[in-house]
């Protein structure tokens, strides 16, 4: 199942009143009453609007949207895994910074964990309030990272996950620079040079990185300092 939104309607609603460009959201689930419902209740959002809508990655991407957000149900019929399904989405919407989110029930922690190792910037369920998939869109829109309780229960349940070993100093600077701090504002704060900061964040990649942990971006940081629990 394949469903594009007029895109006129899209353009009118980022003209009218000056308002900003909205949220260009889309949905891969294969559950059709899924996607009929979540579009309607998206598109009641003021600054959102669900420009494609599928039952797998490949017919999503198939169309021609350009996507802000991605809600991907991570158990799809066509056998398809996480791990394949967000990096064709991320890599497809490199160019827009299209961020993927899990929409999920959240039964299965395996697929949750394989999810996040692949870049997700968080986990919605299926069962959480409008109000909540709204304010979740729009903090994945300004690159933060949607750690719910699910989400970090299933991360904890890895037993493959690997501790980066950071120093104290480390996990201090991370954590101020994870919950949104520059790099400016974490040497204020620490009464360090911001040079010093850089020099952490470089070491803590590396610390990262050693362990196939990999946080290249901001985000990343914000990802593992969430596994890690310092945010």
């Amino acid at each position: 199942m394949t469903r594009h939104i007029d895109r006129e309607r899209q353009a009118g609603d980022s003209r009218e009143g000056g308002r900003r460009k909205s949220i260009a959201v889309g949905l891969v689930d294969d559950h059709p009453a899924m996607i009929l419902g979540m579009s309607a209740v998206i598109n009641t959002f003021p600054g959102m609007r669900v420009v494609g809508a599928a039952s797998t990655v490949e017919a999503l991407l198939a169309g021609s949207g350009k996507f802000d957000v991605v809600l991907l149900d991570l158990q799809l019929a066509d056998g398809s895994t996480p791990r394949t399904n967000v990096e064709r989405l991320t890599d497809a919407g490199a160019a827009h910074q299209t961020r993927v989110v899990a929409f999920t029930s959240g039964e299965n922690a395996r697929l949750v964990r394989e999810a996040a190792h692949a870049g997700v910037s968080g986990m919605i369920r299926k069962s959480e309030s409008p109000e909540r998939i709204m304010r979740a869109i729009e903090a994945t829109t300004r690159g933060e990272t949607i750690a719910t309780p699910d989400w970090a229960t299933a991360l904890l349940e890895d037993t493959a996950f690997v501790d980066a070993h950071l120093t104290r100093r480390e996990s201090e600077v991370l954590a101020r620079y994870a919950s949104g701090q520059t790099a400016e504002q974490v040497a204020k704060a620490l009464f360090v040079s911001r040079d010093t900061v850089l020099d952490h964040l470089r070491r803590i990649r590396g610390r990262y990185a050693a362990v196939g942990r990999q946080a290249p971006t901001k985000i990343d940081l914000h990802m593992r300092a969430a596994e890690d629990g310092l945010v």
